[in-house]
């Protein structure tokens, strides 16, 4: 009895088909395969233009900025304090008598004591600096000298540095008469004074007169202001 399938080793025509087929099949899963890998490849990220920077060599290109910016702070720093320091320098010298006005205060009268703000004013273009006890001595109207010069009393205190136009003050003190067995001194019309560290005498007139009593005359070291 025949078989009623052709062979398939016997029928080149259906041997070419199926070997044809199995080609299709073939370059048809060869195809799907490409697209897998080319969808694949398509989804990975590009590289990017820059090489990637390790942690290492960016910490330490960090450092080298810190650093940077530090010096540059430090540098600008130290410059400004330099140049400010000079300028205060050259600004506050000491107060000359040549520039500076001189006048006395009123009497301010209390407990038995008499004090006289002896007030320095800087007539100067910039600010100076007045240190310590002035010298300070009573002249009568023809320019004698009367009693001795004011011995220093209190503390010698700080620098005052005294603007253009501004002011400082010592005082002047003695005591009321009758409260000692010593004789007053003449009545004084002008007191002459040396500001600190000067040698240059400044005289200013005193309206009401200045006397002292009980030998008691004494003068402050400089302070702030013109006083009372």
């Amino acid at each position: 009895m025949r078989d009623s399938h052709p062979s398939i080793q016997g029928d080149p025509m259906s041997h070419i088909t199926l070997t044809s087929r199995g080609k299709v099949v073939v370059a048809t899963m060869a195809a799907v395969a490409a697209m897998g890998v080319t969808a694949c490849q398509g989804s990975e990220p590009k590289p990017e233009g820059k090489a990637p920077v390790s942690a290492a060599s960016q910490a330490s290109q960090d450092g080298q900025d810190a650093q940077g910016r530090q010096d540059g702070d430090a540098t600008g720093s130290a410059g400004g304090e330099e140049i400010g320091s000079k300028a205060g320098s050259a600004g506050s010298g000491r107060c000359e008598s040549s520039s500076m006005g001189l006048r006395v205060g009123r009497a301010d009268i209390g407990a038995g004591n008499i004090r006289y703000s002896l007030v320095f004013t800087n007539k100067g273009r910039s600010a100076c600096t007045l240190n310590g006890f002035p010298g300070a001595s009573l002249l009568a109207r023809d320019g004698q000298t009367i009693g001795k010069p004011a011995e220093r009393e209190g503390a010698k205190g700080k620098p005052v540095t005294v603007p253009a136009g501004g002011s400082a003050h010592a005082v002047l003190h003695t005591i009321n008469d009758g409260l000692s067995d010593k004789p007053c001194w003449k009545s004084a019309s002008l007191v002459q004074a040396y500001p600190p560290g000067s040698k240059e005498a400044m005289t200013a007139r005193v309206s009401s007169g200045l006397r002292v009593c009980g030998d008691e005359f004494t003068v402050t070291a400089v302070e702030p202001g013109a006083g009372a």
